[in-house]
């Protein structure tokens, strides 16, 4: 059984690197800009959503012009918050293999 020993060392090892990477990931700040820096779009490594803004110049543009931009860099914004997540958490979580898996 001493292999099932050393497999629940392993797992409490990456639990507490996964709540490390946690507070990091909370801690961690993405800025996304999109139409020339009139969309700012804040965001955390965990893909909460920070801060918007707006430039009001900007807002005097074609209401739909406007929409696309701002959807364009949210999701341009999750999307790299997600990127960054599963490549940090890749990190903690490669070392933990369980034996006949993979």
């Amino acid at each position: 059984m001493a292999g099932v020993g050393k497999l629940l060392k392993q797992a409490q090892k990456m639990q507490r690197g996964i709540e490390a990477l946690q507070g990091q990931l909370e801690a961690k700040e993405i800025e996304v800009a999109s139409g020339g820096g009139a969309v700012k779009v804040k965001v955390n490594g965990t893909g909460k959503f920070l801060a918007l803004t707006l430039d009001p110049e900007f807002l005097k543009e074609d209401a739909k012009l406007v929409a696309d931009t701002v959807l364009a860099a949210i999701q341009d914004a999750a999307k790299q918050a997600k990127e960054y997540n599963d490549a940090e958490m890749q990190k903690v979580t490669s070392a933990f293999q369980i034996p006949g898996m993979m």
